[in-house]
């Protein structure tokens, strides 16, 4: 089996039981009934269960592609055109949902960011205005460099040599850094899909606050990277 993982048919992420609108047979997320094959109404915006998936951060992007065609295809609404207009609203909800969601769960740190956001746990921002303690002289030595190409070139004055290699060299610096970010945040999905589904908020949070840290230090060091290359594209 894949990394990816089903949740069972019949149940939403906070134990609801779904029935379907036709037949009234139990559905789960995932759009079409399986009794009868009716297009569902969305139970609800969860990207993951968009796809008939459990809320794990390690996803096989190949199969969630996958996944995505087949879906785009059987939700698109060239297929309901002598459905009823609830049905063909269905689609047209359940293709838009499917899209942003797809756009979402394919990449690492939108996926993470979302799984925060679903879980009431995502704290984007907090201290970002501070530099991490084990950054501070690197990025207070970056920031005066910075200060000082921006003289330059604010006087006119050709861009010293020594300068814009020292401004290279710490953009190299920092993004080696963010690598190492990415790495850190790929290891820690392990811990929060080992939780299992009916891990309580206490034992999740532990697990949530590191994403948060992560994704933080992330947005930091990708920021920094942001202000060199509009600093020496200028």
């Amino acid at each position: 089996m894949s990394k990816q993982q089903t949740r069972p048919s019949t149940i939403t992420p906070e134990g609801a039981v779904l029935l379907c609108w036709s037949c009234q047979a139990p559905v789960g997320g995932e759009p079409f009934c399986p009794s009868c094959s009716r297009i569902q109404p969305p139970a609800q915006e969860d990207y993951f269960l968009a796809f008939g998936l459990a809320r794990k951060l390690a996803l096989a992007t190949d199969e969630l592609e996958a996944r995505f065609h087949e879906l785009s295809w059987k939700l698109h609404p060239d297929n309901f055109q002598k459905a009823s207009a609830a049905e063909r609203a269905f689609s047209l909800k359940q293709s838009s949902i499917l899209n942003d969601a797809y756009r979402t769960l394919r990449d690492p740190v939108a996926r993470t960011e979302y799984l925060l956001r679903i879980e009431g746990a995502r704290r984007e921002g907090e201290k970002k205005q501070q530099a991490p303690q084990d950054l501070l002289e690197e990025v207070f030595e970056l920031n005066e460099s910075l200060d000082e190409m921006r003289r330059e070139k604010q006087s006119g004055h050709a861009v010293p040599a020594e300068l814009a290699a020292r401004l290279e060299e710490a953009s190299r610096n920092f993004e080696g850094k963010l690598k190492v970010v990415d790495d850190e945040l790929a290891a820690t999905f392990a811990s929060w899909d080992s939780l299992p589904p009916a891990a309580s908020a206490e034992a999740k949070k532990p697990v949530l606050d590191r994403l948060n840290a992560i994704l933080n230090r992330r947005s930091y060091i990708r920021n920094l990277l942001e202000d060199v290359r509009e600093v020496m594209e200028a």
